[in-house]
């Protein structure tokens, strides 16, 4: 262990510069962390998914629903099967979402991928499962089991709980949280100076 120590113990004459450029680097890091607001994709809070403002519009037509007395973000779409896969889908699917707006390659209209839909189809059986079972509130054509499994949900229930949202322009005067403003108070105060 002392061996360790010694090897990554740098030269006395760059001590100070290796101090210096490590607090420079972990204070970068720590600004960006909050700045991005990365402790609140660690909760389900729906209003964490309005942090990049191309979600306004699916936020807005969510909170407008009826899905949104019983559910949040989360609860459609992440996978609910375990909690490794559920934290994992959420960490693989923010960094997506991150590196995409960081570049800003974001689309005006969000498409759902491959691995989100599945997670959407599986939340809406685990949730609705005997909504989907009971044959009797069922036209006799869709009761078979086996009519259902090429189909997603959404195929019928399109516009459930989003409405009908193609972008930005889709619900113009739509009535969201404001964001914060991510310039820090103190800095404001010696702005206004």
């Amino acid at each position: 262990m002392n061996k360790l120590i010694r090897i990554l113990t740098p030269p006395d004459k760059w001590k100070f510069p290796v101090i210096v450029l490590l607090g420079v680097f972990f204070g970068l890091g720590a600004f960006t962390f909050h700045l991005s607001k990365a402790p609140s994709y660690l909760s389900d809070s729906p209003e964490t998914c309005i942090n990049c403002h191309i979600m306004a519009p699916e936020y807005s037509t969510w909170a407008h629903s009826a899905h949104r007395e019983y559910t949040n973000c989360n609860d459609c779409h992440v996978p609910h099967n375990n909690m490794v896969n559920h934290y994992y889908f959420k960490a693989m699917d923010g960094l997506r979402h991150a590196t995409m707006f960081t570049l800003r390659a974001e689309p005006q209209v969000i498409q759902i991928k491959e691995a989100g839909a599945k997670a959407v189809q599986n939340n809406c059986i685990r949730c609705h499962s005997n909504v989907i079972t009971d044959t009797k509130m069922m036209r006799p054509e869709f009761a078979h089991n086996d009519l259902r499994k090429d189909r997603q949900c959404w195929d019928c229930h399109r516009e459930v709980p989003h409405g009908r949202v193609k972008g930005l322009a889709s619900t113009p005067y739509a009535l969201v949280p404001l964001l914060e403003s991510p310039v820090p108070s103190w800095l404001k105060k010696l702005m206004d100076n």
